[in-house]
C-alpha cells in the first residue's frame, strides 16, 4: 500500500470542502474565550482623554501579558475615531493566549461589561487599552470590581437560524 492510498490527499485543482463551522459568526469561525484575571482596580474617569481607535478590528494575546480595561459610551468604529469619555476599570493579566475582536462580550466575573469597541495603542508595547463599549463609562469600584475577579473576553455568537419546516 502507498502512502497516498491510506492518507487521503487533497488536490489543490479541486474546490475546498466547506464544512459549516459550530459558533461560527460572519466571515469569523468559532475561537477560544480569553480569560484572565484583574490585577489592579482603576477608579477614575474623564471626559477629555483623547484615545485612538487602532485600525484593527482584532489583537493577538499571549499568556501573562497585561492590558488596560477601558470602558466608553463612544460608538464610532472607524480608525483614528477620538475616544474621550472613558472610565478606567483596571488592568487584566491575559491567563491564556487568543484573539480579542470588536464585538466580543467583555464579562468580570458573571456580570456583562459591555463589548469590545477596539483598541487604542497609546502606552503600547507596554499594554493596550481595550475599549469596551457600554452605556456609560464606569469605572472599576462602581462595578464593583476587586483584584483576582476573573475576566473573559468571549465571542458573541449569533443565534442559530431558525430551521425549515418538514
Amino acid at each position: 500500500m502507498t502512502v497516498s492510498e491510506s492518507v487521503p490527499v487533497q488536490r489543490f485543482d479541486q474546490e475546498p470542502v466547506q464544512e459549516p463551522v459550530q459558533g461560527a459568526v460572519g466571515e469569523d469561525g468559532a475561537k477560544r474565550t480569553v480569560r484572565g484575571t484583574l490585577v489592579k482596580v482603576l477608579v477614575h474617569r474623564r471626559d477629555d482623554r483623547g484615545m485612538r481607535l487602532e485600525p484593527f478590528a482584532s489583537r493577538c494575546v499571549r499568556a501573562g501579558e497585561v492590558h488596560e480595561l477601558v470602558t466608553t459610551d463612544h460608538h464610532e468604529t472607524e480608525a483614528g475615531s477620538r475616544v474621550d469619555r472613558v472610565g478606567f476599570l483596571g488592568f487584566v493579566e491575559i491567563a491564556n493566549a487568543g484573539v480579542i475582536d470588536r464585538g466580543d462580550e467583555v464579562w468580570a466575573g458573571d456580570r456583562l461589561v459591555g463589548t469590545v469597541l477596539g483598541f487604542d495603542s497609546c502606552h503600547f508595547p507596554n499594554h493596550y487599552n481595550v475599549l469596551i463599549r457600554a452605556d456609560a463609562p464606569r469605572t472599576g469600584p462602581e462595578l464593583r470590581l476587586e483584584p483576582e475577579v476573573p475576566i473573559r473576553f468571549q465571542q458573541r455568537l449569533r443565534p442559530a437560524p431558525a430551521s425549515a419546516p418538514s
